[in-house]
């Protein structure tokens, strides 16, 4: 039975914060890229890799990874066809190319100079699943990566993961981006990316464009409202008259003056030219959300994968034989839904809606306790439209359970 590994973070991890917008960030050019070059280029490593070796062709095999500006008719046919990398106006740039190891481990070691110590950033990146979406896979195998910024001697400063990275109908890039902040005192990183899952059918991706921009917070904007005027008023008898002031004798009349904060023009990029190619900006990105320490720290087995239509899904949760005192968590796309409900013959149900603008839904079962009968079992009723599915769940304290439900002919099923 093949087993996902999870790297997790040591105690004093920071986990890097995931926005839906940026935190009313103004954001610099990039400070550092890495777009792979032109050509024939240098290795990126830093250093020999356990798991992965390189290799110079545009369909590296199982355990190789390459920097190619393409790929065509890989493996039969399984792999997308692309005909350039992600960068915009990049002729022959490369994209890095991995086919992932028998083995989960570390693909990319990089090293990050010339950041400003105390200074938030945003790093982002740009993925592809490679695999096409057909019938030959038995045990389809997802990339699933874990990113690493490294202090230099070691100590992790800040931590994500991308989740299961999912097969698409035709080539389509998805940027993954998340803000951290360098310590006072340290201007360079080293980046690290593990791909946590075994090698196999659906496990190949393409990455692109690694970037860290500087987030800057722009001052308020303060508007100076002009003062009112009075106006002349009638004579009203026994009563004082309210002269108004005369006009001003300027051309024009008075307008209220907006003091816009002026943005400064982004510098020019520092950069370790040695290791990091200088690329065009990029395009508004994409964003997920990261997963929680109890979806990274256990395996999360894929109990069933569902296509269906676009409409509203209702999922119902009972308790699946004897009731014992199960409880358990759900997590959908990596966010808690559910709490510590427990397993009943009354079911735990709610609804979700799958369309072209949320094709792709993960449900993960996280058993709480394993009840009086272990382990934690439960069915799970999904009724989409006129189907109904059923499926049986299974989850202890090392393995939680993962259901996938994806729009039919989506050609971007990525959670948002």
């Amino acid at each position: 039975m093949l087993i996902r590994f999870f790297f997790t973070c040591s105690l004093f991890t920071c986990v890097l914060a995931l926005y839906a917008q940026p935190p009313k960030c103004v954001f610099k050019q990039a400070q550092v890229k890495i777009d792979f070059g032109t050509g024939s280029v240098g290795d990126f490593n830093t250093e020999e890799l356990v798991h992965y070796n390189r290799v110079r062709h545009y369909c590296p095999s199982d355990g190789y990874y390459s920097y190619a500006s393409y790929t065509s008719n890989c493996f039969h046919g399984d792999w997308q066809t692309l005909t350039e990398d992600h960068t915009p106006g990049d002729e022959g740039g490369n994209m890095l190319l991995v086919n992932g190891a028998p083995s989960p481990g570390m693909f990319l070691k990089a090293n990050i100079n010339g950041l400003k110590g105390g200074t938030t950033y945003e790093f982002s990146m740009w993925i592809m699943n490679l695999c096409r979406i057909t019938e030959k896979c038995g045990l389809v195998l997802l990339p699933n990566l874990t990113i690493r910024l490294q202090i230099p001697g070691g100590k992790v400063l800040a931590q994500f993961g991308t989740g299961d990275i999912p097969r698409i109908a035709t080539p389509h890039w998805t940027q993954h981006r998340a803000m951290f902040t360098t310590p006072v005192a340290v201007t360079d990183l080293i980046l690290t990316m593990v791909n946590n899952a075994p090698g196999g059918c659906g496990n190949d991706f393409a990455m692109d464009d690694i970037n860290f921009r500087e987030c800057v917070i722009p001052p308020p904007s303060i508007v100076s409202r002009p003062k009112p005027t009075t106006t002349k008023q009638a004579a009203v008898p026994n009563k004082k008259q309210t002269v108004a002031p005369k006009p001003s004798t300027t051309k024009s009349a008075q307008r209220p003056v907006t003091n816009e904060p002026k943005l400064s023009r982004a510098t020019t990029p520092t950069i370790d030219s040695s290791r990091v190619p200088v690329v065009a900006a990029k395009q508004t990105p994409e964003l997920f959300t990261p997963p929680p320490p109890v979806l990274t720290n256990r395996i999360n087995a894929l109990a069933k994968r569902i296509e269906t239509t676009a409409g509203e899904i209702r999922v119902e949760l009972y308790d699946n034989g004897q009731i014992d005192g199960d409880t358990v968590s759900i997590y959908h796309n990596n966010t808690l839904i559910k709490s510590k409900a427990r397993l009943s013959d009354k079911p735990i149900s709610f609804t979700i809606a799958v369309n072209a603008a949320e094709p792709y839904h993960e449900l993960i079962m996280v058993a709480n306790n394993l009840g009086s009968i272990p382990p934690n079992t439960s069915v799970m009723i999904i009724t989409a439209g006129n189907t109904r599915h059923e499926v049986f769940i299974s989850s202890t304290e090392q393995k939680n359970a993962k259901v996938v439900i994806n729009l039919k002919n989506s050609a971007d099923p990525q959670p948002q």
